[in-house]
């Protein structure tokens, strides 16, 4: 588009017009712009190794079933990843949308174009249950082994009603 050039990038400076002079002037500033992007990336890479398959626990309310009552978001996990002593901005974890449910969930973090580590994020509703995660266990469903050899569960699949009828209070 002609005007798009001459309306919106030539007066806000987004864009030169390609003049001898202009691009002697950016020929000079691309060395400069090299280097910069070189450190940048040496930088990310070195924050990188620090990074690499770590595993942060974050704590939240959650139902029995493993929904947690809120959720997750970016800056959650970038604040847990800077507390912990490395700086990352919310921009640089790449979720497409926020985790909702207890367990472990690989985040990537983009700490450059060119740079990308994946952490583990534990998502539990306590310490203990944290820990019982990082093992494997599963969480959601509890069963107990009663003495007879008969299971109790205390999962999403487990109801109270002792007969399934609706309305029998066990009266005659």
């Amino acid at each position: 588009k002609d005007g798009y050039a001459r309306n919106f990038l030539l007066p806000r400076a987004k864009a030169l017009r390609a003049t001898k002079a202009n691009i002697a002037h950016f020929e000079t500033q691309r060395a400069q712009l090299e280097a910069r992007n070189l450190e940048a990336k040496k930088d990310a890479e070195s924050v990188a190794k620090k990074l690499d398959g770590k595993s942060y626990i974050i704590i939240r309310q959650a139902g029995e079933t493993g929904q947690l009552y809120g959720s997750v978001a970016t800056r959650d996990i970038a604040d847990c990843i800077t507390a912990e002593g490395v700086s990352v901005n919310r921009a640089q974890v790449e979720i497409h949308s926020p985790i909702k449910t207890i367990g472990l969930h690989t985040v990537p973090v983009r700490l450059h174009p060119e740079v990308e580590v994946t952490v583990t994020v534990n998502v539990a509703r306590n310490e203990d249950e944290a820990e019982r995660l990082a093992r494997g266990e599963d969480i959601t469903t509890r069963r107990e082994q009663t003495d007879d050899g008969s299971f109790v569960g205390s999962g999403p699949d487990h109801g109270d009603a002792s007969s399934g009828r609706a309305g029998d209070d066990g009266r005659p």
